[in-house]
């Protein structure tokens, strides 16, 4: 157990730490504050039809954003990433704030995506170099902690400033806290240097890029292909998106991971399934409330918080049985949560449940998510060979947000094909898609290591020249 000597308020940790979990706060609030104000954007700019694309471009120029701050944390150090990111996400929340048509707050999105991404991957690599590897629970709990607040007070907030400002306040208000926050960062990450890699080089930042943009193409195609009618079209493009994705999928994932390898790579793919199954439901929750069962937005909204709160109680719960030595009981113990939430998340949708059920069944689905996902970020990290922290924290981060993009596409697709006849039928056949995906990784949890020996088993080994790479 550490002591103050060493943990994660120690003084010369103590501004890093304050300034890491800023930085994940101001994340969270716009993360949450952008869907509540693009309503009244659109009633003031126009561009209905362009709606969607505020949030994807977002997570388009995430991934990217993503892929290469995980990848310039390992050849450079943090700091150059963490800036960057720090400057673009800045300089999008402006773009946006001032813009005067919808594509220009598009762009806004796009350049916050791509602030977004390196920001996050940055985020846990300067947790694994920075802090004894006693103290990297208590810090993922605090990272997760920070979202707490957001989750509650930030669609509220960020009414009351559209209401009594303007929408643009929004944007423009989370800036001078980004700024602040990264300028705290940034000396304490400066010191840590270039990571000491212990494998062979691996591919180009230009390559991964490129992969990256493979990525997102492929992504795009995909989910774009399931909200088309023409069921050739369909073929077409679901095909050629799975193609794109998969083949960018090998280079930006560790070895074995989309063939379900035991170890660390089930620890990402098992990231990737519990996004799908939360994020999948999570998007239907309002919905079920408001539209089905005509409850308030408010109701809608605290199933929502309710969710935070017990995903930052399920984070500090790892925190404290990471040092009991359990690692899988863990993941498989959340994974099992979030089906466990679904199922009682769903029974809102027949007339005789309380609407209130909603925020019990979410309640348990988010401990469950904080469980689950804050046991793989410590995994990842305690299975990253020296010089890969950035590299495991942009895989972890790479396929979370796949997850949750394509779990609510999916779901998506299914209420758009199903509405017309009856929604209440449609979103239960979401929630049941995605009871399934929790029950797929309680299986695959059964092959993320055991408890800490597995872990140091897992650790990457030096790659001998010449042998090809699926990652870098």
């Amino acid at each position: 157990m550490s002591g103050a000597a060493d943990g994660a308020w120690a003084p010369e940790r103590r501004l890093l730490t304050v300034g890491l979990i800023g930085l994940v706060t101001a994340a969270a609030f716009e993360g949450m504050a952008v869907p509540t104000i693009l309503p009244a954007l659109v009633a003031d700019l126009g561009g209905l039809d362009l709606y969607g694309w505020a949030f994807s471009a977002f997570w388009l120029t995430n991934i990217i954003g993503i892929t290469l701050g995980g990848s310039d944390a390992d050849r450079a150090g943090p700091a150059r990433a963490l800036a960057i990111g720090v400057v673009l996400f800045a300089v999008g929340l402006v773009v946006s704030g001032v813009a005067q048509n919808m594509p220009m707050v598009i762009a806004g999105r796009a350049i916050q995506g791509f602030g977004s991404g390196a920001m996050g991957s940055v985020v846990y690599a300067a947790i694994a170099r920075a802090y004894p590897s006693s103290v990297t629970p208590r810090m993922i709990a605090l990272v997760s902690s920070a979202w707490v607040v957001p989750g509650l007070i930030g669609p509220a907030l960020a009414g009351t400033v559209t209401d009594a400002l303007d929408w643009r306040w929004v944007f423009l208000g989370i800036v001078p806290p980004v700024v602040i926050m990264g300028l705290a960062v940034y000396p304490q990450l400066a010191r840590l240097g270039p990571a000491v890699r212990a494998s062979a080089a691996g591919r180009s930042d230009t390559r991964r890029a490129f992969d990256a943009l493979r990525l997102a193409v492929g992504s795009t195609l995909l989910l774009g292909g399931l909200t088309i009618g023409d069921l050739p079209v369909v073929a077409l493009f679901v095909a050629g998106g799975a193609w794109l994705a998969i083949g960018a999928l090998r280079h930006l994932l560790p070895v074995g991971t989309l063939r379900l390898a035991p170890g660390r790579p089930a620890a990402v793919a098992a990231a990737f399934g519990i996004a799908f199954a939360f994020f999948g439901t999570e998007a239907f929750v309002p919905l079920s409330v408001v539209d089905v069962r005509g409850g308030s937005v408010t109701l809608g909204g605290v199933a929502l918080s309710a969710a935070a709160v017990t995903w930052a109680a399920g984070s500090w719960l790892q925190d404290r049985a990471a040092s009991a030595g359990i690692r899988r009981a863990l993941v498989t113990s959340g994974a099992g949560l979030i089906g466990a939430g679904i199922v009682v998340t769903a029974t809102v949708l027949l007339p005789d449940v309380p609407v209130l059920v909603a925020a019990v069944g979410w309640a348990v689905a988010g401990l469950g998510m904080g469980l689950a996902y804050s046991m793989l970020a410590l995994v990842m990290l305690e299975t990253a060979a020296p010089g890969e922290e950035g590299f495991s924290s942009a895989a972890l981060q790479l396929m979370f947000t796949l997850g949750t993009a394509f779990g609510a596409g999916f779901g998506g697709a299914i209420v758009a094909l199903g509405s017309p006849i009856a929604l209440a039928p449609a979103i239960g056949v979401v929630f049941g898609l995605m009871l399934v995906m929790a029950l797929l990784t309680v299986g695959v949890s059964l092959r993320v290591p055991r408890g800490p020996s597995d872990v140091r088993a897992g650790v990457s080994r030096p790659v001998p020249s010449g042998v090809p790479l699926e990652h870098p």
